[in-house]
């Protein structure tokens, strides 16, 4: 049985011994354990995971509209055009600059959007919600079959509880499914290390599909083949250092390589379904990778109070904002994680004899090898080659599900610690850990649906946030100012419905807005006509235009939307009111319409 198929423990991962079923099965603290139970962390998982997609169908609706909705929405409508045309129809190989992206989320979504009796975006929010659970499924296989089923519950709550990864699950048709493709894509990278020197069949092809579905989404997909590699490059290097000659070693390649081909073609088969353009011409995908390169962004970045350019940014950019940005719960996972591993490097310098060997516990570290190359080689990029950066780490949201695997082992490693104690000890550390995970939940139900804009206590939470970095960048707030806004008038009018239009100004992405107000709401560019504004606060959006402020959508005491009500201004001269207090994260635009966040 090879480290892959059983899902088990090696000392160094610490988690529980596998049992005959092939499963690893998380103890309790002292005989017996505090939870005797057998399978019971693999039912909480599930538990777990149904409670989320429950969520997940029961909230969809509550989500506003991203800057690239409306784009995205178009996109796969041209790639759905593409193929119901037989292949005629070729827009959707010039449509702005998507092309240069696959069209996984877009096709499937515009597919549904044929039968779908919801919204078209209430129908890509449900589509992204449960592509986000299945991420969460992936984070939980790949932890799961690292340290056994206790470190797979500990990793699916702290991915869960992470607002960024949760609040984009929703709004976010690219880097969620990103993620979760990356995600799915390790996780069977690594199972068929744990199957060498024979993966099974079935495991490569599921890789091909994962990996090509990837691709079909971001080409920077990529990075999974070079973690591979890496790996795969490791594991000839213990072949030789076993005793297999120069020639043995080259034919272990050769044998890899033809292993691992039809995960290969597989992978650019669906990676062309889903982006049509990758395969009109067999360079197109490598085009596309030397164009993100390269690609400008010509906006600010706001981060620690400082302003700076997206194309010029600190080194201590996204190391500060994977820090402020992760629950506390995580961080201390990540700490955990590094100290065990220096731990057992500690160990293995005074013991050669128990490094790495040819053997299922040899396959397993190369195996926790790989999902930490996956969670820290983009971040090393960063700090040496320190490309373009966006808002936030939507970006870069791809190392969240392997750190938070990571982070989910060492809570089971300290389980295991912590159960050679007193009792007393361990139930103080299951209570602490609760307690956590409740203050964790409560703080994101605080911010349903604006989970985004999440700052943990280093930067005194949301509100020590407000201003020093960006919060609603996604401009999702205005659609709740927008129902609001619509109740308003219809209560001013007294219960009954409107029966008059209303010209509204909005400085945010419009349709975010227009989208969730009634028929009788008009979007207008002209100040003077306008009876209503909404602006978000980011840029100090709120403050271009005057008016006597009646809402304003705010979390934990930060305003993020706010509307105004300029009816008794319109008869007046037009006015405008002082510059922004945050400096301006935009390049300057007509109107009042800042331009669309880039993909």
């Amino acid at each position: 049985m090879t480290a892959g198929d059983r899902e088990s423990d090696i000392g160094t991962a610490g988690a529980g011994k596998a049992d005959p079923s092939g499963a690893a099965r998380g103890g309790g603290f002292h005989s017996g354990g505090l939870i005797p139970l057998r399978h019971l962390f693999d039912d909480l998982a599930w538990v777990w995971l149904l409670a989320v997609a429950v969520l997940v169908v029961l909230t969809y609706r509550e989500y506003g509209i991203i800057w690239d909705s409306e784009v995205q929405d178009e996109y796969g409508r041209k790639l759905l055009s593409f193929y119901l045309s037989g292949f005629q129809d070729r827009s959707a190989f010039e449509f702005q600059n998507l092309y240069l992206y696959g069209g996984a989320f877009d096709l499937t979504a515009a597919l549904l959007n044929q039968i779908s009796p919801l919204g078209e975006y209430e129908t890509r929010h449900l589509l992204g919600g449960l592509v986000g659970v299945l991420g969460l499924l992936g984070a939980w296989r790949l932890a799961r079959m690292l340290a056994g089923e206790r470190a797979g519950f500990f990793a699916v709550v702290l991915l869960t509880l992470i607002p960024d990864y949760y609040g984009h699950m929703s709004i976010n048709p690219k880097d969620v499914p990103f993620a979760c493709g990356m995600t799915w894509t390790l996780h069977l990278a690594c199972r068929t290390i744990g199957q060498l020197p024979n993966p099974r069949l079935e495991t490569v092809l599921g890789l091909g599909v994962a990996l090509g579905l990837t691709l079909g989404t971001r080409i920077g997909a990529i990075l999974a083949g070079f973690y591979l590699v890496v790996i795969l490059g490791l594991y000839l290097g213990l072949l030789w250092r076993a005793g297999a000659s120069g020639i043995e070693t080259v034919r272990a390649a050769r044998r890899l390589l033809l292993i691992y081909l039809p995960a290969l073609v597989v992978a650019y088969v669906v990676m062309g379904v889903c982006w049509p353009w990758a395969w009109q011409s067999p360079l197109n995908p490598l085009i596309a990778l030397s164009v993100f390169s390269h690609f400008t962004w010509p906006n600010d970045v706001l981060a620690a109070g400082v302003v700076f350019k997206a194309s010029d940014p600190p080194i201590w950019y996204l190391p500060l904002m994977l820090a402020v940005k992760l629950p506390e719960m995580v961080l201390v996972g990540l700490g955990l994680a590094v100290w065990f591993a220096g731990a057992w490097v500690v160990r293995w310098l005074g013991n050669r004899q128990h490094g790495f060997a040819v053997d299922d516990d040899g396959l397993r570290r190369l195996q926790f090898l790989m999902v930490t190359l996956a969670a820290l080689f983009p971040i090393v990029y960063f700090l040496i080659f320190r490309p373009e950066v966006y808002n936030g780490i939507r970006h870069f949201l791809f190392v969240v599900p392997p750190l938070a695997v990571l982070a989910g082992v060492a809570f089971d490693r300290l389980w295991l610690a912590i159960d050679r104690g007193p009792r007393l000890l361990g139930r103080a550390a299951l209570a602490g850990f609760s307690v956590a995970v409740v203050i964790q939940a409560w703080i994101m139900m605080e911010l349903h649906p604006n989970q985004c804009i999440y700052y943990n206590a280093l930067v005194g939470g949301v509100k020590g946030a407000d201003g020093r970095f960006e919060l609603d960048y996604w401009g999702t707030s205005v659609a709740q100012a927008a129902e609001e806004l619509a109740t308003y008038v219809k209560d001013e009018n007294g219960g009954n419905p409107i029966d008059r239009t209303y010209k509204v100004l909005v400085c945010a992405n419009p349709e975010s807005a227009m989208y969730f107000l009634p028929k009788q709401f008009e979007l207008t560019q002209t100040i003077a006509d306008g009876d209503f504004f909404i602006g978000l606060t980011l840029s100090g959006c709120d403050k271009s235009v005057d008016g006597q402020q009646i809402i304003r959508v705010e979390r934990f005491g930060a305003v993020l939307s706010v509307v105004k009500d300029r009816r008794d201004l319109k008869e007046q001269p037009v006015t405008i009111a002082k510059a922004p207090v945050q400096p301006s994260l935009t390049p300057p635009v007509p109107a009042l319409v800042p331009p669309k966040s880039p993909r």
